[in-house]
């Protein structure tokens, strides 16, 4: 199960949370013929995955079921998951870890498939590095209903890369495996400025909707939100420079070419604090803020948008 195991061919998968990215990961792979189990403490959220359903809808149209849906992580043992899939958002990281320890055994593959910088940290923390792989993916999704899943863009390939070299080859065999069901994964040896990468413009844009209500496309659009958009971008590449983390040389103007070609949705920390859930900020914002301490950076911008976003959340479990 590792370079001098070949052989290593998972057909169990489980994942970790029915949010719109396990939902897509779960379809994909059943859709593939593998057996999925999708895991979620929410019941009316998870179990239509398994009775009648979920639905991809926008740049991916796809209709599938998966073998089974369960509300604990405890009962995810009698499944015997070769490959598990954590989903959810890296606030929850520290209790699905614990979680898995109680049955985890040697030869099962851990993969954040998550937001933020250093959750595949969080988990190895727990596990070790032998286990644990850390994914980018390249899609919009959000949820419409349960199972229900808008996907606004797609654009592979999405990346997966192992923590320890002597698990590069179940890397390998599991990147090759999401392709071949529709989700084309390419192994890496980059994982973490790909992760910087995708988390400056996550910082910039996750934080401003969530406290001003726009969507993507209204906050790129407007000029005086797009200013702090801005300077939060450079912030943040600031603190990526200052830890030697090579985004590119012309990674600015990629990504404010990007960001302004976003489509009219809502990210994901803006329908947290709509719904009234915690958020991911310390694993974005809150990310380069340490990491700023670290360098020696300042970062007003980041912390004003992290006591923002905080704020709200105070406001929330006070009512």
């Amino acid at each position: 199960m590792t370079n001098k195991n070949p052989d290593f061919r998972p057909k169990r998968f489980a994942i970790i949370g029915a949010g719109p990215v396990g939902c897509i990961v779960g379809a994909f792979l059943s859709r593939g013929g593998y057996d999925v189990t999708i895991c979620d403490v929410v019941p009316e959220l998870v179990d239509p995955a398994a009775t009648t359903g979920i639905t991809i809808e926008g740049a991916e149209q796809v209709f599938q079921k998966v073998a089974r849906t369960c509300h604990s992580i405890d009962d995810l043992a009698q499944y015997n998951p070769d490959v598990i899939f954590i989903t959810v958002k890296a606030n929850a990281l520290p209790l699905i870890v614990s979680a898995i320890e109680e049955f985890y055994k040697d030869g099962t593959y851990i993969i954040s498939w998550q937001n933020g910088i250093d959750t595949e940290l969080e988990v190895s923390k727990v596990l070790g590095n032998k286990p644990v792989m850390r994914g980018v993916v390249n899609w919009g999704c959000g949820l419409k209903g349960p199972c229900h899943v808008v996907m606004p863009f797609h654009h592979p390939p999405h990346y997966l890369q192992e923590l320890a070299a002597e698990s590069s080859g179940a890397a390998v065999t599991i990147a090759r495996i999401l392709t071949e069901c529709g989700l084309p994964t390419e192994h890496t040896d980059r994982i973490i400025p790909m992760v910087w990468q995708k988390s400056v413009m996550n910082a910039c844009m996750n934080s401003v909707c969530a406290v001003t209500g726009l969507t993507m496309a209204q906050a790129t659009t407007d000029p005086i939100i797009f200013r702090l958009v801005d300077a939060l971008m450079k912030e943040c590449i600031q603190v990526a420079r200052g830890n030697d983390i090579l985004l590119g040389w012309d990674y600015y103007p990629k990504a404010v070419e990007y960001l302004k070609t976003a489509g009219n949705h809502k990210p994901s920390m803006l329908m947290d604090i709509e719904n009234k859930r915690r958020t991911e900020i310390d694993f974005m914002n809150g990310k380069f803020i340490e990491y700023g301490i670290r360098a020696g950076i300042e970062t007003p911008y980041n912390n004003t948008l992290q006591s923002l976003v905080k704020g709200l959340e105070s406001t929330m479990r006070s009512r």
